[in-house]
């Protein structure tokens, strides 16, 4: 039987180290390229051809499917590398390294058909739904998600609540990987983002290829965190490069300058949401939906709570340790109290709801975004808030930072 080492991780990652498929042994289910057709571009299709030939032992065909690949995608370094490695074991020797060749760039190279093939082994099952988001609003119309981890980029359509995958693709990141705090740091950021504005490659220099999508980073939490750097952008590559390694940039995603012009089709710039987590899990729908809804028990608690002028059931939902841009707990307590006690009644509305499980972080905590209408005998007022919600030692959840705007 084949190496299930070698089936698991598509055939096309490891094979300098491990070898190939042996000749006439059984060969492992094809992959449903058809399924994934409409969301990859033809370089992935391609490779994902190679792996299929590779796992039915058909040498030949993967090494002609690898250099009609080349010739489209003559940038593509990966290709050139994984076959060189298949032309190599034809005579079974290890593939020799020219002379006054980097070491290194070869091992990039490895390292990122290694995790385009983790990526393929660990697509999620239809109707399945990130970790990271538990509700998303219907104004967004997708929803970016990169793993951090697997230099995987994931696009999925919202429809009216419903996530499903339309399309991902290789993406790499940080030279020092994930979990951005200081400037300079070349690490790529972890949170959640909103895309500010779409910038065409004519207007920049060569680096960024076709042209990027820069994202909001510092955001809140990163700003009370007291993170700093700027410029955190989706990008393309530079001419004469078809993708980077996978850990190459000083902290911004950068794709294929093919994959980056159909991702402009799913962003709107202002709307879209982009996370970037290296924490990625897939749950099923029943499971999402489970999470959602005790979500939705825990936020209609505050807001009844709230609604109903019980002030000290309202502030129970505050975490000892809370604090908002301007006021300490101490001081919100204080002015809540005094408010309220002018209030004949209170309306909150809540919409435009969002809830992140906010990846990153040292304790369990949830975003919790909405548009809040809020209406009593003497004042009126509609507002953006976030709110952070932690997780105490004794399973409570308690809001811990709020923010309006």
């Amino acid at each position: 039987m084949p190496d299930p080492m070698i089936l698991r991780l598509a055939a096309w990652a490891l094979l300098a180290v491990v070898g190939l498929t042996p000749p006439g042994a059984a060969a492992a289910a094809p992959l449903d390229v058809a399924l994934l057709a409409p969301q990859r571009t033809d370089a992935e299709l391609a490779l994902n051809r190679v792996v299929d030939a590779l796992r039915q032992g058909k040498r030949a065909t993967a090494v002609r499917e690898l250099e009609a690949l080349i010739r489209r995608e003559p940038d593509f370094r990966a290709a050139h590398w994984l076959h060189a490695q298949l032309l190599s074991a034809r005579t079974g020797r290890q593939g020799i390294l020219p002379a006054g060749v980097d070491p290194l760039a070869f091992e990039e190279l490895r390292a990122e058909l290694h995790l385009r093939a983790e990526a393929e082994a660990a697509l999620p099952a239809d109707g399945d739904v990130p970790n990271v988001v538990m509700a998303l609003a219907p104004r967004h119309a997708h929803l970016i998600v990169v793993d951090l981890n697997l230099a995987r980029l994931y696009v999925l359509k919202n429809d009216d609540g419903r996530l499903s995958l339309v399309r991902h693709h290789y993406a790499a990141i940080g030279r020092n990987g994930s979990r951005k705090v200081s400037e300079g740091d070349l690490r790529t950021p972890v949170g959640v983002y909103h895309v500010t504005q779409w910038r065409d490659g004519r207007s920049l220099p060569d680096l960024y290829g076709s042209g990027a999508f820069p994202v909001d980073y510092p955001n809140a939490w990163d700003q009370f965190k007291q993170r700093t750097g700027y410029g955190i952008w989706l990008h393309g590559v530079p001419s004469g490069t078809y993708t980077r390694a996978p850990k190459s940039s000083e902290g911004c995603v950068t794709m294929a300058n093919d994959d980056l012009t159909a991702l402009r089709a799913y962003i709107e710039v202002g709307q879209t949401p982009v996370v970037f987590t290296d924490e990625l899990k897939w749950l099923s729908s029943a499971e999402a939906q489970a999470q959602r809804a005790d979500w939705l028990l825990r936020l209609e608690d505050w807001r009844e709570a709230w609604a109903s002028v019980d002030t000290e059931r309202y502030l129970d939902h505050y975490h000892p340790e809370f604090s908002s841009p301007d006021m300490t707990r101490a001081q919100f307590v204080a002015h809540k109290r005094r408010v309220n006690e002018g209030k004949t009644f209170i309306d909150v509305e809540i919409t435009d709801l969002n809830l992140w499980r906010y990846p990153g972080v040292d304790q369990p905590m949830v975003l919790v975004e909405f548009t809040q209408r809020y209406t009593s005998n003497n004042y009126a007022s509609v507002s953006q808030k976030q709110q952070y919600w932690r997780q105490m030692a004794d399973g409570q959840w308690k809001i811990f930072r709020e923010v309006g705007r």
